[in-house]
């Protein structure tokens, strides 16, 4: 039986029942793929009020008389979810364009079922209409991810855009233009309309007319301190890093990291052997200001950083894996997608059950690109797949009531609420778990083959079909992908690939048939220590007790069934002292170490709101620090994975 009726047929019978009064359902037309059919929508957004962290926009609307439906984006793409921020556009008004700015007014009214449509009778006789708001972006990280600060700002077309119901999103077209603030540099996938192709913009830009659906998939970077990198000089498809800053200093680089951003845009080449793309810019933001970021499109990717990702640089440990990620999307999520989460414009909604290969693929390839670019050495590279190994071992007691395929709802379900128990309540755990299942497929293929074939060549295959096409998305199925890795080496995928995704297979066994295998030492990865570079005095007691911890004592995600947990103590609560001793990293390490001897369990005196009381925690296994070891006797993929193509 199913959970809800057909909308079709729901509304009539709710009217029928009196539960609805007629009036209140007004409808908005579904989206055919038919060409809106009075004209090019102008878009024009002023982006100079930085203070006051507003963008003013402007639509000029062709329209024909009767009524009219403007929706505002809700499923947004990339997010996998009807995220939208409706909520932060503002002071709506329409008229009718008569070519002065005195038009006479005319009224909308949201739509009572759908807070996303606004409607409009459009009068007899006006051919144009203009929509005049704000999208007033946020002030303060409580209110949602800052995207604009005095020196730089994320504009993102989709949070500004109204467009007319019943099309799809590449039938509208879209001529748009930016005021960017005095000194500001800015980039974007949009090419410019006066002739000269995609490039740097300041002032007033004016962008080459676009369908809707390119537009969205466009967002602009714009800042004072603006530095450009090409990444591929001399190629007929050009791939450029555009980078924003919160200082001039942020900018400085060394000529060895431009090698490695260079050269993850040659792996990815070599291992995808096609471009959906006619040139790509990552769009990326060093600042401790504006609200980091990862989100993929086809020519471009937003991506934020700390504002000391050059000038900070650990040899040791490398950059992160967030551009390689972003990047490999181009191929998988943009030009190849889900079936399900394909849709025709942005108010039409979106299933997510194949978020395991969109973004778990994508998860496991980010990882090895940056590995094979030297973005992140070799030791540093596995250390940080034995955090996502021991994760998935020890550190997600929900796997025992909840499956990983079950996860790829959460997009809909939390929109990334945070969560009290994350490690027993999951929260989109098909990224990195589904970096595991990719992991155990290339093993197994690399097995099947003898080490002549791995998942390099699905792939190829898969993704990189089609070069040079980028207008045309090839979505797909899991019938689809299992008929391609039945294609590389025979095997029953479909079942290998479900036992997975359903919990019949413990994660560990992913990188133990790479050669490897998870063990634990009272002593952090250097990889593990840099990741705590920018919470100084925060610890790590995951493996041992059961919890993080921050500098002043409060406890984070506490682990499910874990010492601490079994002993009462809970996420939020502040550890004030322990064995008598006020709490420091310093002082609850030692008290670890002693422990291992000392029968005695430990004495916590922990505050929750204005109460304290004592906590007794009977452990005894020191410190426990996740790390990869040698299988000795067994074939080494794991290094072969990661080792660069020539």
């Amino acid at each position: 039986m199913t959970a809800c009726l057909d909308a079709r047929v729901a509304l009539p019978l709710l009217l029928l029942t009196g539960l609805v009064a007629g009036p209140a359902l007004a409808q908005t037309a579904p989206p055919a793929d038919t060409p809106y059919a009075p004209g090019t929508i102008r878009i024009a957004v002023d982006a100079t009020d930085l203070s006051q962290r507003i963008f003013k926009v402007r639509e000029t609307i062709p329209v024909a008389a009767g009524e009219l439906t403007l929706l505002y984006p809700q499923w947004l793409p990339g997010n996998h979810s009807p995220s939208g921020p409706i909520d932060k556009l503002a002071g709506l008004r329409i008229t009718a364009d008569d070519g002065s700015a005195n038009g006479k007014p005319l009224t909308w009214r949201r739509d009572p079922l759908d807070v996303y449509a606004f409607h409009v009778d459009v009068p007899a006789g006006v051919s144009s209409i203009r929509a005049d708001y704000q999208y007033l972006t946020p002030t303060d990280g409580s209110q949602g991810r800052v995207v604009m600060t005095p020196n730089m700002l994320n504009l993102q077309w989709n949070a500004v855009v109204l467009y007319p119901a019943g099309h799809y999103a590449h039938q509208i077209q879209y001529d748009a233009s930016v005021t960017y603030p005095a000194g500001f540099t800015a980039a974007s996938a949009l090419d410019l309309a006066s002739g000269d192709g995609n490039g740097s913009a300041t002032g007033t830009a004016h962008y080459a007319p676009v369908p809707l659906d390119i537009l969205v998939d466009s967002p602009v970077y714009a800042g004072r301190y603006f530095k450009q990198f090409e990444l591929n000089p001399g190629a007929k498809v050009p791939v450029r890093l555009n980078v924003v800053a919160d200082a001039p200093r942020f900018l400085e680089t060394k000529p060895e990291q431009v090698a490695q951003h260079r050269a993850l845009v040659a792996q990815a080449l070599k291992l995808y052997g096609a471009q959906h793309y006619d040139h790509y810019d990552f769009l990326f933001s060093l600042s401790g200001q504006m609200g980091g970021n990862g989100l993929e499109h086809q020519r471009s990717s937003e991506d934020g950083e700390d504002s000391d990702y050059f000038s900070e640089w650990n040899a040791k440990v490398g950059f992160s894996d967030l551009l390689a990620h972003e990047y490999t999307h181009s191929w998988n999520g943009k030009f190849r997608r889900p079936a399900d989460l394909w849709t025709p414009n942005y108010n039409v909604p979106m299933q997510d059950s194949l978020l395991w290969v969109y973004e778990g693929q994508t998860q496991y390839w980010g990882n090895v690109l940056t590995a094979r670019s030297g973005l992140r050495p070799l030791p540093a590279s596995r250390d940080a797949l034995a955090l996502v190994v021991a994760a998935y071992t020890d550190n997600r007691p929900g796997l025992s009531w909840r499956a990983v395929q079950d996860t790829t709802n959460d997009p809909i379900i939390s929109q990334r609420r945070p969560k009290p128990y994350r490690n027993y309540q999951l929260s989109e755990d098909y990224y990195s778990a589904g970096q595991l299942i990719w992991l155990a497929v290339d093993a197994r293929i690399r097995k099947l083959s003898n080490d002549h074939k791995s998942l390099d060549d699905f792939a190829r295959a898969f993704f990189g079909v089609d070069d040079g096409v980028w207008k045309t998305q090839k979505p797909y199925t899991f019938e689809d992908v299992v008929a391609t890795l039945d294609g590389v080496v025979a095997s029953d995928w479909a079942t290998f690939l479900r036992e997975r995704l359903d919990g019949k297979v413990p994660f560990a066994s992913s990188v133990e048939a790479t050669g490897w295998k998870l063990v634990y030492s009272d002593t952090p990865s250097d990889y593990a220590k840099a990741l705590q570079k920018d919470n100084k005095g925060a610890a790590d007691f995951v493996y041992s007790l059961g919890f993080a911890i921050d500098k002043d004592g409060k406890l984070g995600d506490v682990r499910w069934d874990s010492p601490a947990f079994n002993a009462g103590l809970g996420t939020g609560a502040t550890v004030v002292a322990v064995n008598g001793l006020g709490y420091d990293k310093a002082t609850l390490e030692d008290a670890l170490k002693a422990a291992k001897t000392d029968k005695a369990p430990l004495h916590f005196l922990v505050r929750e709101f204005n109460r304290y009381r004592t906590v007794d925690v009977d452990y005894h296994d020191g410190l426990r620090y996740p790390h990869l070891e040698r299988i000795v006797g067994t074939p080494d993929y794991l290094t072969q994975i990661f080792a660069a193509r020539k």
